[in-house]
């Protein structure tokens, strides 16, 4: 019997209590409920149950070590003191992830290098060599958190998000994560609806998930079955006999399961694509047997002849903040709720919206509401038990919106006042791109973009999109409060600006992570094509945290197109390659734009091709900044440089501006042609130029004439430079 160990298994707000019960009946004993997690404990088979069984849990962690922290230093030393050889050989791969803050370590990017360092240094002084990062499937992931002066480092023995089944290629435009719709499915009662002899159908199933869940789940398999990697099989503390005897037991009980399961799962949907990926999806689940799926819109819902038993009717229809607005979405509601009255009757249903007052619309009364989280996006789950004549929540034609509360009226007439005021200058300058709100009224903290896209037919003219990033509340301020006011936030940006929900990004950016500027959210790929300068780009407002051209720099970019004319230009961490567009329309007789993401070098690829500079002249390189400058000899008469305030990469050093800017400029100094000059900028709002170990150089700082008029609420956005060598 292996010796008790402490566990915290993490998973999306809104399924602690759950999970707490899952855990319970996986034999883990002291399990009770945290912020977004739940702690147990048991024998080392109590996590490796809880890694192959667990539907709700997002990772499972397991405590090594817990210290005080105060700064940088005191987090490495006690990263030093933990003894690493007990937990992974040299040779093996890890990865460090940090979440969590605390006075004198407030940068969660800075905080995983200060214990990767402690990591690498504390082999490298034993074995004369240091292991490797693999931030993909290392053979160790540590995990820190930080939180009121402590640390606490953990092994994951996940290593990779357990929602992550291995069943689910594509996705649909509205995605749930695995272990959400397994959640769902548990509050609506589904093992016990088809115990009973029921179904289960979703009408608008996209990519399959709440189906191959549901099936799962009736077939007693479990989750992590058909996993290939987790975080414990490179751990030295891992038992192979003992995960071997578990996962043995979990295939037996599958086999027997789908042996017994019945075809009870239907799924439809209008889009023919995404059900296409439903489809791969079931059959990677080896459910596709069990899985009915069908091309049918809303309109021509009805009951399976094949389900005679009442069943469940869930789905995750189209997400609404915005009411009477778009009225598309509230139609489709009406269509559900009038379907599910019509056509499945003494039925159970189970909806999840972003807004409660939107699933009033479907003219149900829901017996039970949950609150979930979709990501960062609170939701609701209704659940409705559907009678033959259901009037309760009277007619759903006469459905009218909640009024706006009184602050939601203020933002509202806020967001319109600077509308009328700087539309103006926007369209006086030719502007298509700009901030409208910059968390004006403090209580409502949000940025507010607009996007004016032009739509692939240039004869449809263009349509505005907006892009609205949350800051994150003060702790004084309470998260439902919080949450409450992005809500209104959203419907206020749309009925101001008359845009419709689906036209409108929402992120929440947290302040104080240096280097998460580029983390992915999501996955859906739709590129927008806009206007800036007489120029062309594409930007994408929804798969991460910026957009793939930073607005606050548009003065700037315009700087260096008036500067650029006869030069030879270099970008180096150039992103998406905006400035190298402006360099080159500019008159720049060449341009070389440097950076280690293939991603971001494909983007400028086709920034560079929209505006008709697709030639030898312009250049992309793949590199380390640093790495090229070292390395390549090339010189030029005008360098921009515009680096992350951290970054950190299996491929190159680790990088932190404030320590590293010295050198970066004095890099650039040397590919400097006479009288060349640097332009260097950032964002890191602490950030000191070291001009006393530049004398070298000329400098002048030109940041207030680069801060553009939208932005003139934060005019500590960024920081820039001018640098020539004396």
């Amino acid at each position: 019997m292996s010796s008790v160990r402490k566990f915290f298994a993490t998973c999306p707000k809104g399924l602690e209590y759950l999970l707490v019960d899952e855990l319970k009946a996986l034999g883990a004993s002291d399990v009770h409920e945290a912020l977004a997690g739940v702690h147990f404990s048991g024998g080392l088979d109590a996590g490796y149950r809880a890694c192959l069984w667990s539907r709700l849990a997002s990772r499972i962690l397991t405590p090594i070590a817990e210290f005080a922290v105060t700064d940088g230093d005191t987090l490495y030393q006690g990263a030093l003191g933990v003894d690493w050889s007990e937990h992974m050989d040299v040779e093996a791969t890890f990865a460090v992830d940090a979440v969590g803050s605390t006075p004198g370590v407030t940068h969660s990017q800075f905080a995983a290098l200060r214990v990767k360092d402690a990591i690498v240094d504390q082999f490298r002084d034993k074995c004369g060599k240091r292991p490797n990062v693999d931030t993909e499937r290392p053979a160790l992931r540590v995990n820190l958190l930080l939180r009121r002066g402590q640390a606490i480092v953990s092994v994951d023995l996940s290593g990779a998000p357990l929602h992550q089944r291995g069943y689910r290629l594509g996705q649909g435009v509205a995605p749930l994560k695995e272990n959400l719709a397994a959640g769902m499915l548990l509050r609506a009662s589904w093992p016990a609806v088809y115990v009973a002899g029921g179904g289960l159908v979703d009408p608008m199933c996209g990519s399959g998930t709440l189906l191959v869940e549901a099936a799962l789940m009736a077939a007693d398999i479990a989750p992590g079955l058909r996993r290939d990697y987790f975080g414990f099989l490179g751990w030295r503390g891992h038992d192979a006999a003992l995960w071997k005897m578990l996962h043995d037991e979990a295939q037996a009980r599958a086999t027997t399961g789908a042996q017994a399961l019945r075809p009870a799962f239907f799924g439809f949907d209008h889009d023919a694509s995404v059900l296409n990926e439903a489809v791969r999806n079931a059959q990677l689940a080896q459910m596709s047997g069990f899985v009915h799926l069908g091309k049918q819109s809303l309109e021509h819902l009805h009951r399976p002849h094949e389900l005679e038993s009442p069943g469940l009717v869930i789905c995750n229809p189209p997400y609404g903040e915005r009411m009477g607005a778009d009225s598309g979405i509230v139609d489709l509601y009406r269509l559900l709720g009038s379907k599910l009255k019509a056509e499945f009757p003494g039925w159970q249903a189970s909806v999840i919206t972003s807004d409660e007052e939107l699933g009033r619309a479907l003219g149900l009364r829901a017996e039970k509401k949950y609150k979930l989280y979709n990501g960062a996006l609170e939701c609701v789950l209704l659940n409705f038990q559907i009678l033959a004549r259901d009037s309760a929540a009277g007619d759903s034609a006469t459905y009218v919106p909640k009024p706006l509360s009184a602050g939601a009226q203020m933002v509202k007439n806020r967001i319109e006042k600077n509308f009328r005021h700087l539309r103006k200058r926007a369209e006086r300058e030719g502007i298509e791109c700009w901030r409208v709100y910059d968390a004006d009224l403090p209580e409502y903290a949000a940025a507010i973009d607009i996007y004016r896209a032009h739509l692939r037919d240039a004869r449809q003219g263009t349509v505005d999109y907006l892009h609205i990033q949350e800051y994150q509340a003060p702790a004084t301020i309470d998260e439902t409060m919080a949450r409450t006011r992005l809500r209104e936030i959203v419907r206020a940006a749309g009925e101001a600006l008359a845009v419709p929900r689906e036209r409108i990004a929402l992120k929440q950016r947290r302040r104080g992570k240096g280097g998460e500027k580029y983390g992915r959210l999501d996955e859906r790929g739709e590129q927008l094509e806009v206007g800036e300068g007489g120029l062309r780009f594409f930007v994408n407002l929804w798969d991460y945290l910026d957009t793939g051209l930073f607005l606050d720099h548009r003065p700037l970019r315009a700087r260096v197109r008036e500067m650029s004319r006869g030069a030879r230009f270099l970008n180096l961490f150039c992103y998406t390659g905006s400035v190298s567009v402006y360099a080159a329309a500019g008159g720049a007789t060449e341009t070389t734009s440097v950076d280690l993401s293939q991603t971001y070098l494909g983007w400028a690829t086709q920034n560079l091709a929209l505006n008709g500079f697709a030639n030898m002249q312009h250049k992309l390189v793949c590199a380390d900044a640093l790495e090229y400058l070292q390395n390549h000899s090339a010189m030029y008469d005008l360098i921009f440089v515009d680096p992350p305030t951290f970054s950190n990469s299996k491929r190159a050093e680790d990088f932190d501006v404030q320590r590293d800017h010295v050198r970066l400029l004095q890099l650039c100094g040397e590919r400097l042609l006479p009288d060349g000059t640097i332009v260097f900028s950032n964002n890191f709002r602490r950030f000191k130029l070291d001009e006393a170990a530049l004398a070298d150089f000329s400098i002048r700082d030109i940041s207030a004439a680069t801060i553009p008029f939208d932005f003139e609420r934060n005019p500590r956005i960024h920081r820039c430079w001018e640098l020539r060598k004396t």
